[in-house]
């Protein structure tokens, strides 16, 4: 079949990815390259994407959560993530208007991607993201919050939730844009130090 990978980027993707990201031509033109070069195929499987969360968190476990948020960006469901997929990817997770990031949030939450969220499913990601935290920085978390079935059912409470309700989308967003908790609790956010990763792999 001969090499069917261009290693230049189509000027179509290129402007759909500038469109819908803060990132530069160059910057993508570059992280094209290095994305070919580390997956010549096109495609980076879950496996590979959870070398690089482990590598943003070597004093951490962030399998699970790696795992999740792969889940939610693997937009076509077929086990790996195009460089489209990847570069969303990285721009909800490090940055990214505060909807697009929301709703990614929900697809994150939204274990089983039934269009609803049970109290089982903001366990389960809370654990992954508790998983991320260092045990030392777990001990000063708030007495409330030091544990992921106490974070999660402060998170129900947020909602209003009884035990067996669900969370709609339209709930959640609400719910996260009426209030700053909800937004602190539901993310494990450290942006910089992904975009310090990141440009140590750019140069």
């Amino acid at each position: 079949m001969g090499n069917n990978k261009s290693s230049a980027l189509s000027k179509e993707l290129l402007q759909e990815l500038k469109s819908n990201t803060k990132y530069s031509e160059s910057e993508l033109c570059t992280w094209y390259q290095s994305f070919l070069k580390e997956c010549p195929s096109g495609k980076i499987s879950k496996q590979q994407f959870e070398g690089i969360y482990a590598s943003f968190f070597p004093n951490a476990d962030p399998t699970t959560y790696a795992r999740h948020v792969f889940r939610s960006f693997d937009t076509n469901a077929d086990g790996t993530l195009d460089f489209k997929e990847y570069i969303v990817a990285l721009h909800l997770t490090s940055g990214g208007k505060t909807m697009q990031k929301l709703e990614w949030a929900f697809a994150l939450y939204d274990v089983d991607g039934n269009g609803t969220i049970s109290k089982n499913e903001i366990l389960e990601i809370v654990k992954s993201i508790f998983n991320m935290i260092p045990p030392e920085d777990q001990k000063n978390l708030p007495e409330d919050e030091n544990m992921p079935e106490k974070r999660a059912e402060k998170l129900w409470e947020f909602f209003g939730k009884k035990e067996d309700d669900k969370i709609s989308e339209g709930e959640f967003i609400q719910g996260v844009m009426d209030n700053q908790d909800i937004l602190r609790l539901i993310q494990y956010d450290e942006p910089q130090k992904i975009k310090d990763k990141l440009k140590e792999k750019k140069n």
